[in-house]
């Protein structure tokens, strides 16, 4: 199993990116799909998971409605959309599957994909 992220980039606050994550392999009917993120001197953290198979969403509060995840099974691609970005919402992005009991918990997942680099300028 491999997960590729990409979509980061160098951003304005306020302004969007998407990032895709694409899963080679096996499929995953019952796991989460989520992202995690770490900024620089921090723990990774929680941002959005989903569920692969019911499509159930769940999201820390600092970036609810402003991000969404979705799903695209036919294409095993996962989307973080991240609207009205701010300097805070700077790290490396990873996305992950496992079967999470636990959203939030990083030792719940079982694969990890390299990270992409978001930068929010001010």
């Amino acid at each position: 199993v491999q997960l590729q992220a990409s979509g980061g980039g160098l951003v304005q606050a306020g302004g969007s990116l998407r990032l895709s994550c694409i899963v080679s392999g096996r499929t995953f009917g019952n796991y989460i799909m989520a992202w995690f993120r770490q900024a620089p001197g921090k723990e990774r953290q929680f941002v959005a998971g989903i569920g692969w198979g019911n499509g159930i969403t769940n999201y820390v509060d600092s970036v609810k409605g402003r991000f969404t995840t979705s799903r695209d099974s036919a294409k095993k691609t996962v989307y973080l959309q991240m609207n009205s970005l701010k300097p805070e919402d700077t790290a490396v992005y990873y996305c992950t599957v496992g079967r999470a009991r636990y959203w939030n918990v990083e030792s719940e997942y079982m694969y990890w994909g390299p990270g992409t680099q978001v930068t929010v300028s001010s």
